[in-house]
């Protein structure tokens, strides 16, 4: 049995570039169904945010729209529940990346608030890409990854393949033109070879131990990507 940590955004907002705070956090299937993965096949899962705040669910993945009908809705509702610790969640400070045999990063625009800008998560996704092992990241997840860099600019995810929610996503999403910036754009400036799949079909890209998922529709397949390489 492995031990996994899922990181989460502590953000209930995030702040467009008129400065409105739009109600956010992190997305429900990003969350609930990577880590139902983890847990059925046998796997310790740890749940870690900044300052240890139980995180914010953002309500709009929680729609019907969002999730092709009511009883994906209903199954999701049911999987948070389940997740006790999401009530109590071990402060990301005190997550150390050696202690773990793979990282998981959540989605959501919550990321894009405060992950984005975390020295502290930025120290542990430098020592998780260095340790090997497995680091997983889905949709607006990456947005860590800025925070990364040096005072110079560089980063060590620079060159890697990796993706994340495109900025044909966020347009049709309704916030390319409300955002401060976009995470695509900011991924490519960082030096990362951003690869772009379908809007919202299941993308996931591996580049040595990075996995990356594009989209809410990727968390299961970037889950099992993950899971196949701790099974070895």
């Amino acid at each position: 049995m492995s031990k996994i940590l899922v990181v989460v955004t502590a953000a209930d907002h995030w702040t467009l570039a008129d400065g409105t705070k739009h109600p956010t956090g992190v997305w429900a299937e990003e969350l609930v169904a990577p880590y139902q993965a983890f847990r059925e096949a046998g796997h310790e899962v740890v749940i870690a945010t900044p300052g240890g705040v139980p995180p914010t669910v953002d309500a709009g993945s929680l729609s019907a729209q969002a999730n092709g009908g009511q009883a994906k809705v209903d199954e999701l509702v049911a999987g948070l529940a389940e997740i006790d610790q999401l009530r109590r969640p071990v402060k990301l400070a005190d997550a150390k990346a050696e202690d773990y045999d793979a990282v998981f990063y959540a989605g959501g625009h919550g990321p894009m608030e405060d992950l984005a800008v975390d020295a502290v998560s930025g120290t542990l996704l430098i020592s998780a890409l260095a340790s090997g092992k497995p680091l997983g990241i889905v949709c607006h997840g990456p947005a860590a990854l800025l925070a990364t860099a040096d005072a110079s600019g560089r980063s060590p995810f620079a060159g890697y393949r990796a993706t994340g929610f495109t900025n044909a996503e966020e347009t049709h999403a309704g916030f390319a033109d409300k955002a401060k910036w976009l995470l695509q754009d900011r991924l490519v400036e960082l030096g990362v070879d951003f690869q772009e799949g379908s809007a919202f079909e299941p993308h996931v890209v591996v580049d040595r131990n990075l996995y990356t998922g594009q989209n809410p529709a990727s968390s299961v397949p970037l889950a099992e990507e993950m899971l196949t390489t701790l099974s070895r």
